[in-house]
Formats: structure tokens, sequence, C-alpha cells
């Protein structure tokens, strides 16, 4: 909320046009974009917006689509009168984009991704590190171009079912290492059924591609 001393109608206009680029800079802000350039447009109303004697307030109603907000302009002086504004953001940032076609199930990398400046007005959840998608994959086919975000990715399965593991143990300065077989699939981190060498089925954590850590062992992460 803010307030204005002069409230002419133009002053009126520029007041809503600056709280909606806060609102924009929130946003970006909260998802983490870097570079951002927020523009905003007021949309003017056919009803005349009269001048008001005391400061007017302004205060955001709906502000889920910044390519659609709605603010509202208050007189709480004796006009006494409320007047509602449609406010047409555009948001632009560096975020992650693909550099090639990624067929869907490839882990991603850090050479498959870059940073570019691209629209996000309509893309709230665009991700931008890249960190964050190293080690990801696709859940479908994907193209060059693309603004990723979360639902477009899946972690990646270092474990596939059916196939021979490496089972490590390691305590303090000792390592163990045996064969398994993985009797479930898994991503890093995920608890998975194992069957060592011995035949007995054990609870494991994926560390790595083809390579587990016996979950229920004292010490392990």
């Amino acid at each position: 909320m803010s307030a204005l001393a002069d409230t002419l109608p133009e002053q009126v206009i520029a007041q809503v046009h600056q709280a909606a680029l806060e609102q924009l800079q929130r946003q970006a802000e909260r998802a983490g974009w870097t570079a951002v350039k927020a523009e905003a447009e007021v949309v003017r109303g056919s009803r005349p917006l009269p001048a008001c004697r005391t400061p007017v307030t302004v205060d955001g109603v709906d502000t889920r689509a910044p390519a659609r907000m709605r603010f509202v302009a208050a007189c709480p002086g004796a006009e006494g009168w409320r007047y509602d504004f449609v406010v047409r953001g555009k948001l632009s940032a560096k975020v992650a984009v693909l550099a090639a076609d990624v067929a869907a199930g490839k882990p991603l990398g850090l050479a498959d991704v870059s940073l570019e400046r691209n629209d996000i007005t309509t893309v709230p959840d665009a991700l931008a590190d890249l960190a964050a998608v190293d080690g990801m994959s696709a859940r479908r086919s994907l193209r060059a171009g693309e603004v990723l975000r979360p639902n477009m990715l899946i972690a990646a399965l270092l474990v596939k079912r059916g196939e021979m593991v490496r089972i490590v143990a390691k305590r303090e300065q000792i390592e163990v290492s045996m064969a398994g077989e993985a009797l479930d699939a898994g991503a890093r981190g995920a608890i998975v059924r194992v069957r060592n060498a011995s035949g007995t089925t054990i609870r494991a954590r994926v560390i790595d591609a083809g390579t587990v850590e016996p979950a229920d062992l004292p010490g392990a992460n």
C-alpha cells in the first residue's frame, strides 16, 4: 500500500503503475530470476477519474497473473471513491533454456542448457538455477529453445530394475563392495530393494549410476 500527497488523476495513474512494477519485481525475486526486466501498462477505464483532496491508496486485488492484474485506487476523503484498474504486466529474465532437442527420458547435463533472456510473463515457474536441472531427465521430448519448467523434468533413474548394481558399504576408512541385482528402479537418494550375492534382499539407497549403499547400515547417509 502507498500514499500520494497530490492526488490529480495522472498522479494516481503513476501510483498504480509503480505499484504494479513493484509487484512484478517481488514475483521475480520469489522465483529467483536474474537480470529481470519488468514493464506495466495501466489500462484506463471509460469512467472519469476524479481528483481527491487526501492521499490516495493503491492495493493489488488480483496479481496472480502478471499479464492481467487488478488494482484498486481509493480516495478515503469526503469524496470517498474507489476506482478499479487493469494493469497489463510483462516480465523477462534470464532463465534455463534447452540448447538442443532432448528425447524423453534422456538425462540432462549442464551442456544441454543455458541461461537466456526470455519473456516469462506466462511462465511463472520458469527455472533459473542450472544446477537444479543437472542430472534430471526429460518427461517428454523437448525442443531446443524451450524454457524449462519443473513439470518438464523428472529425477533421472540411476538404477533400473533387473540390472546388476554395485553395493558399497563404507565404515570409517574401510570400504567393502559386492555385486547385487536391483529389484526396483530408483533415482538418486531413492530407497530400493537389492538382492545381494548371498541371495538376501536388502534395502539400499541409490548414490550413483549403478551404485547403491545399504540403507540400514549404521552411519549411512
